[in-house]
């Protein structure tokens, strides 16, 4: 991980280091690993940058992971990956990549990462922690000053089969007349455009909110302006619960190709997988339970309590545990923590049945917000364990009231909002807390972009 510091964060390099190294020693507790001494130096970059104490202690742990990663493979995901391997066939390279969860989906499908650019520092940091991509292969910053700059990364970009990404995009209300490509809002949607322009890939995807449809005559002339006549477009609003994910989560999909191939036949390929499976109880109901936290400021603790950053744990096996984890398995679960909330949200909490929000008579003596009730009723609602879960959004970094836990008195955790998008559970989300919920809101469903990439991949 101190590679990837080094190379795109190294302004926040010493206490990222301190708190890897803190991180590293919860795990050598947790798999009952001693740290070894050792002369050998493994990153002098950063003699001098961090304390004494600090760079001992990296060469001291890292001498650790060398002698046991073959025994815990985890350990591997904190080592430098030095190696670039180039996919000769159906590679992809995924703008604003976020944790991963499009790629993730891409890759379960049998496509090749060979190129990530994503803002967040963190939120990159997340996708390489959980991939085998060289540090090279990232651009973590602005898409514009990437767009300036293709030439320096033009042997990762050659041949790509596949672009994916999601470019924000703000002027997509129906109100606003003004064009998508002329709003100053939606930049990075045209820098979107201009990088399928130099790349010219063989297939791209652009994934939205979908309001985006309002928006479908000019995208696709926006389109057009920019790739010219060699791509056929179509598009889907998809929704993750027509496949049998446990969420009610729709979206916009914009998929195109220069290959000479309808692209409404990879639609209807796509909707042919129409399937209801899975609801909120199926993902979440073998995760161990968590208490109420009415403990602020204390988000390092881990314990039974309250949850813990990483444990080790043998969960009960399901249908749904094997959907998302198939063979991965290291008895380790990431992310399954509680916030704080103050005790008049857990007493709220407590009340509500399942299914009901702020309006309901249970909670009208101490909701607070009863003279703006019509502005305010969802401002908590209580998830129905025997539906699919509501949207995951990424407001849930702020706190988690509209996504209380059917029968335990706290909102989701993480983990809970992350098997809701399909992540496996050793998909570890990097950063604080409130991060790691920023992370997955945002995400792709990880299977419902695997429906998404095995159906294209019929076509090439």
């Amino acid at each position: 991980m101190i590679e990837f510091y080094l190379k795109h964060n190294r302004k926040n390099i010493r206490p990222l280091v301190d708190d890897l190294l803190n991180e590293l020693e919860f795990v050598f507790a947790t798999e009952k690993i001693s740290a070894l001494k050792t002369d050998k130096v493994f990153f002098p970059e950063i003699k001098g940058i961090v304390s004494n104490n600090s760079f001992e202690k990296v060469n001291s742990y890292y001498q650790t992971i060398e002698k046991h990663e073959e025994k815990f493979p985890f350990l591997k995901n904190y080592v430098n990956k030095n190696k670039i391997e180039l996919p000769k066939k159906n590679s992809f390279v995924d703008l604003f990549a976020g944790c991963g969860g499009l790629s993730l989906g891409l890759a379960n499908a049998g496509f090749h990462p060979a190129f990530i650019n994503e803002i967040e520092p963190t939120f990159a940091e997340t996708f390489y922690f959980n991939h085998t991509l060289n540090v090279e292969q990232y651009f973590v910053g602005d898409i514009n000053i990437l767009v300036k700059e293709l030439d320096k990364y033009s042997k990762f970009l050659k041949d790509t089969t596949l672009v994916c990404g999601g470019p924000p995009c703000q002027g997509f209300s129906m109100a606003n007349r003004q064009r998508l490509i002329d709003d100053p809002r939606n930049i990075l949607y045209k820098s979107y455009l201009k990088f399928l322009h130099e790349v010219r890939p063989q297939f791209f995807i652009m994934e939205n909110v979908k309001g985006m449809a309002h928006k479908i005559s000019e995208i696709i002339a926006d389109f057009k302006k920019y790739l010219g006549d060699d791509y056929n477009f179509d598009y889907a609003l998809l929704n993750a619960k027509d496949f049998g994910l446990p969420q009610n989560r729709e979206r916009f999909f914009l998929i195109g190709n220069r290959n000479g191939i309808d692209t409404h036949k990879i639609f209807e390929s796509i909707k042919k997988e129409y399937k209801k499976e899975f609801v909120l109880r199926d993902a979440i109901s073998n995760l161990p339970e968590l208490q109420p936290k009415p403990h602020k400021n204390n988000n390092d603790i881990n314990n039974e309590e309250f949850g813990f950053m990483i444990r080790k744990v043998k969960l009960k096996k399901n249908k749904f545990y094997s959907y998302i984890n198939g063979e991965n398995e290291n008895g380790l679960l990431f992310n399954h923590k509680n916030r704080f909330n103050n005790e008049r949200d857990i007493e709220i909490y407590t009340r509500l049945p399942q299914g009901a929000n702020s309006l309901h008579s249970s909670i009208k003596d101490i909701m607070p917000y009863t003279s703006r009730n019509h502005m305010f009723k969802d401002k908590y609602f209580k998830l129905n364990e025997n539906e699919v879960c509501k949207t995951i959004t990424s407001h849930m970094k702020f706190d988690c009231n509209m996504y209380i836990h059917p029968t335990q008195a706290r909102g989701l955790s993480p983990r809970e909002a992350a098997r809701i998008q399909t992540f496996p559970d050793n998909y570890f989300f990097r950063g604080s807390q409130n991060k790691w919920f920023a992370q997955i809101g945002n995400a792709v469903p990880v299977k419902l972009a695997e429906i998404i990439g095995k159906n294209i991949k019929k076509f090439l």
